[in-house]
């Protein structure tokens, strides 16, 4: 943000500045690059205490291009299908059909994967 000298004016009082006047506009991106300072920091102390998890690149990139979230964080967690069916007392072949999107689960299955997978509700919708 860069500005040329002309396009700010400082006030001063007894000398010193006391002001400075901006275009609204530069105003407007201070206060959005503060909120965006303050969403890194608050997401910087969740994750020192274990609320936030950072994912590699290949499966954040997985989730961004649409790919069943199921699935991707089932492979991220290192289950196999009949690991995570097993412990979250479904058949392979409904979990397969949930992962390709042939069927839809139900919301207490969803909240098993969740639970399971230590993910939020969220994460898998």
């Amino acid at each position: 943000m860069v500005r040329k000298h002309k396009e700010i004016q400082i006030i001063k009082k007894k000398g010193q500045p006391e002001w400075a006047v901006i275009p609204y506009k530069d105003y407007l991106r201070l206060q959005e690059l503060e909120s965006i300072s303050k969403d890194i920091k608050n997401f910087k102390k969740s994750l020192a205490v274990g609320q936030e998890e950072l994912i590699p690149d290949e499966f954040a990139h997985r989730l961004i291009k649409g790919e069943s979230p199921i699935r991707v964080w089932r492979e991220y967690r290192g289950l196999t299908q009949a690991a995570l069916a097993q412990a979250i007392e479904i058949s392979i072949p409904y979990l397969s059909q949930l992962e390709n999107g042939s069927r839809k689960a139900s919301t207490d299955v969803l909240m098993r994967i969740a639970k399971q997978l230590d993910l939020a509700l969220d994460d898998l919708v």
